[in-house]
C-alpha cells in the first residue's frame, strides 16, 4: 500500500464512519479500485485507523465525557451486544468483508429505509432520558451493522430515534457508542496482527490516523447539522444510486479485486 492509498482510505473512513452510508461498505469498494484488497495490511489498516476517527469524537465532545458514571454503564450496557455477538461470530464477520456483493445489496436495501425513516421516527428537538434499556435496545441495533454495508452510524441512530429520541440526541449517543465498539474492534484487530506490521508500516498507519482524525471532525460537525434540518434521505437516495452501480458493475463482468 502507497502512503497516497493510505490517504485516500483514511479519507473515505474520516468521512463516512459517522455518516448513515457504511464507512466498511466504503473502505472495501475503495480498496477493492485501487486492487489492495486483498492484502492483509489494508484489512488491518481500515480497522486500525478507526482510532483518529475514535479521537475525533472525543476531541469534539470531550466535556460530554466527564459526566457521571451513570453515562459510562449506560454506554457499557449499549456496547455489550455487539462485544459477545462480534467476538462470537468473528470468523463470519471477517468473510463477510471480502464479498462486494453482500455490500451493494445493503447499500442498496439500507437505502430504501433511510427514505421512509423520517416519516415513522421522532422528529421533536427536546431531549428524553435515555434508560439502561434503550440504551440496550440500541445496542442491538448496533450489532445489524456487522453486516458488510450496513451502516453503524445509521442501525444505531435509527436504533435511537425508534426509542423515542430526537435525530440530533440519537446521532450523539451514537457517536459516544462508537468510541467503546470501534476500540474494542481496532484493539482485538491490532492484537491479532500486531505481529506482522513492519517498521516502514508504522508511518502509514500515524499518517492514516491523522488524516482520519481531521476529515471525521469535519464529517461529524457538518452531519449534526445536516440531520437535524434534512434527514436521512438524501442519505438514502446516495445508498441506493451506489447499490445499485456496483450491481450493474458485477452484472456486466467487471472485476473488482476481492477473494
Amino acid at each position: 500500500m502507497s502512503i497516497w492509498q493510505a490517504i485516500i482510505l483514511a479519507i473515505v473512513e474520516g468521512i463516512t464512519e459517522f455518516l448513515p452510508v457504511s464507512s466498511t461498505g466504503h473502505m472495501i469498494i475503495a480498496s477493492s479500485f485501487m486492487g489492495i484488497s486483498h492484502l492483509e495490511f489494508t484489512k488491518m489498516f481500515t480497522v486500525n485507523i478507526q482510532f483518529g476517527a475514535i479521537l475525533s469524537v472525543l476531541v469534539l465532545y470531550w466535556k460530554r465525557f466527564f459526566q457521571s458514571t451513570d453515562f459510562y454503564f449506560k454506554l457499557f450496557i449499549a456496547f455489550l451486544p455487539a462485544a459477545v455477538i462480534g467476538f462470537l461470530l468473528n470468523d463470519f464477520i471477517d468473510a463477510l468483508l471480502e464479498n462486494v456483493i453482500v455490500v451493494a445489496i445493503s447499500l442498496l436495501v439500507g437505502g430504501i429505509i433511510l427514505l421512509f425513516i423520517d416519516r415513522i421516527t421522532n422528529d421533536d428537538t427536546s431531549e428524553k432520558e435515555i434508560t439502561y434499556l434503550t440504551a440496550l435496545k440500541i445496542g442491538f441495533f448496533q450489532c445489524i451493522a456487522m453486516i458488510p454495508g450496513v451502516s453503524r452510524s445509521a442501525s444505531t441512530i435509527i436504533g435511537g430515534m425508534l426509542q423515542g429520541l430526537s435525530r440530533k440526541q440519537a446521532a450523539e449517543f451514537s457517536f459516544f457508542l462508537a468510541v467503546p465498539t470501534m476500540a474494542a474492534a481496532g484493539g482485538y484487530k491490532l492484537l491479532k496482527t500486531y505481529d506482522t506490521i513492519k517498521s516502514e508500516d508504522i508511518q502509514t498507519l500515524l499518517i492514516g490516523n491523522l488524516v482520519a482524525f481531521v476529515v471525521a471532525m469535519l464529517a461529524i460537525k457538518f452531519f449534526i447539522s445536516f440531520l437535524t434540518k434534512y434527514g436521512f434521505k438524501v442519505f438514502g437516495y446516495y445508498r441506493i444510486i451506489l447499490g445499485l452501480i456496483l450491481l450493474g458493475l458485477l452484472a456486466s463482468g467487471y472485476k473488482l479485486d476481492i477473494v
